[in-house]
């Protein structure tokens, strides 16, 4: 990889600033047309074919090689609705709206290997077959990764296997971690109301208390999981909000809950939506109220596909000395499951060490910021990676990367 370190180092400077100018320019779901349009003009510069307008704000571009299977590599564009309280001289310009999840570099380490692998494609570097660079928007809680398959992403763009990154704060940087099978978890969310006539507070026993049951309610949601879920399969069931009275001396006639569960066997899942709407019934009756459960599933698991883990975790030992393959799976959740439903391929982690967060806050803090010296090792997998399809692709069918400099060398020192 050392052609490649060379290069990013001579261009460090303007890749870095790329980053720093998509963090001081985040875009909601949905809403990411600057961040399209800085995605699209600077893929169109370097000679791929962009295709813009995919779920909306979504791109691809495709460097197009020879007949032979294609690639897919997967980046987020989109940022959160939060407050930055961050010092930094790039922070965000605009009030409510911050890169907290690192979106922008996933963007730019994903805009740096294409521009590399477009020079070498000039060069003669040619591949055997496409590789196609997609950028997501509104990965945050509204499916953007569902968007693009369901307006044809797979279709348009066939590929053999996709894959994405997600850096990980608390992990050193150039360290890489991923797991077969169930990577992050699934979610979802739900909201009960519970209802009553509600009346005087001094006389609960004329109207009814929704607030008594929903306090019990809460009690017995917050006991499915560790009496009727396997103790070995990871789950979470999170009330998050209640919403109910407006004053000391009224019993309100209707308190709202809402959370979230998260999940890796949709046996469990399942479980778990069954034991919640038993126990709304069951507080109903001894409460006497009404209580409505609607539950919506969002995310799938993002599960990881046996062969292709194996062939990433291949490829990420060519840029680290540090991959650990057997890592925990994450709680947190992402909708490029979306897409491993349609195709497969695999999710990894990346470090994104401590430095130069603020009491080494993690994700969707409004003090974080992505790590710059990330960048230089999470391009270099996404071009080693694309190498070792090819050359596996060659070892399978005689056909594959012409590069006469495929030798990828030793990992570099990240420690």
């Amino acid at each position: 990889m050392q052609d490649f370190y060379d290069w990013f180092d001579r261009h460090r400077t303007e890749i870095v600033g790329w980053r720093h100018d998509l963090h001081a320019h985040p875009e909601l779901a949905f809403q990411e047309r600057r961040t399209a349009g800085f995605v699209a003009d600077r893929l169109r510069s370097w000679g791929l074919a962009v295709h813009a307008g995919i779920a909306e704000t979504g791109i691809v571009a495709t460097l197009q090689g020879g007949d032979g299977p294609a690639i897919g590599l997967r980046a987020d564009m989109d940022a959160l609705p939060i407050e930055e309280l961050g010092d930094h001289a790039h922070r965000s310009r605009h009030a409510g709206r911050m890169h907290a999840c690192g979106h922008d570099g996933h963007t730019v380490m994903l805009l740096t290997a294409a521009r590399y692998l477009a020079e070498q494609h000039r060069d003669g570097v040619t591949p055997s077959g496409p590789i196609h660079f997609v950028f997501q928007p509104a990965e945050e809680d509204h499916g953007g990764g569902r968007r693009m398959v369901e307006d044809g992403l797979f279709r348009q763009f066939p590929m053999q296997c996709i894959f994405a990154m997600h850096n990980f704060p608390g992990l050193p940087v150039g360290h890489f971690v991923t797991r077969t099978g169930p990577m992050t978890a699934g979610f979802d969310v739900f909201d009960i109301i519970v209802e009553a006539p509600g009346g005087h507070a001094a006389m609960p026993a004329v109207g009814g208390d929704a607030l008594l049951a929903t306090a019990a309610l809460v009690t017995t949601l917050q006991s499915i999981v560790p009496r009727h879920v396997a103790a070995d399969q990871a789950t979470v069931l999170a009330v998050t909000r209640i919403q109910g009275g407006t004053a000391y001396n009224i019993l309100p006639d209707k308190v709202q809950i809402g959370g979230s569960v998260r999940w890796l066997d949709r046996a469990s899942r399942d479980e778990i939506r069954r034991r919640m709407e038993m126990q709304c019934k069951g507080i109903a009756t001894a409460y006497g109220v009404a209580v409505q459960l609607a539950y919506q599933p969002r995310y799938p698991a993002v599960v990881n596909d046996t062969a292709r883990t194996a062939m990433a975790v291949r490829a990420a030992r060519q840029v680290s000395a540090h991959v650990i393959d057997e890592a925990p799976a994450v709680m947190g959740s992402e909708d490029f499951a979306f897409m491993l439903e349609a195709a497969p391929g695999a999710l990894l982690g990346i470090g994104n060490g401590l430095a130069g967060q603020k009491g080494g806050c993690g994700l969707h803090n409004p003090h974080y910021d992505f790590n710059d010296e990330a960048l230089r090792p999470g391009a270099a997998f996404w071009v080693a990676l694309t190498r070792r399809f090819f050359d596996e692709q060659t070892a399978q069918s005689g056909s594959g990367m012409v590069d006469p400099v495929s030798g990828l060398g030793d990992p570099p020192a990240v420690d």
